[in-house]
């Protein structure tokens, strides 16, 4: 019996091609999950997957990880100085009414 052999692509990519296309193009993954009991709907679970690079995320409108805090030290520092504005105008207004 012949040795076994690894199957090859017949087209020449490799892997790091694939992965290159894939994230210069970006791939969207889009499911509902949904569960009904007796026409009353339980649960629903919508998910939603992008995988693009941070370029291609950016080119179509997708920059969250800029603004997240827990990500992003200058918008955590500017969610705190937020926080104290808000603050600060509720305590103003408080002592503008009495």
């Amino acid at each position: 019996m012949p040795p076994m052999t690894p199957a090859r692509s017949t087209s020449g990519d490799s892997l790091a091609d694939i992965l290159e296309r894939v994230l210069d193009k970006g791939v969207v993954i889009a499911g509902d999950i949904q569960i009904n009991l007796l026409d009353i709907e339980l649960l629903t679970i919508k998910l939603r997957l992008i995988v693009a690079s941070i370029d291609k995320a950016k080119e179509i409108g997708i920059d969250w990880w800029e603004t997240d805090p827990a990500l992003n030290r200058a918008s955590g520092a500017l969610a705190a100085e937020n926080k104290a504005l808000r603050q600060r105008l509720y305590r103003l207004e408080g002592e503008r009414s009495d």
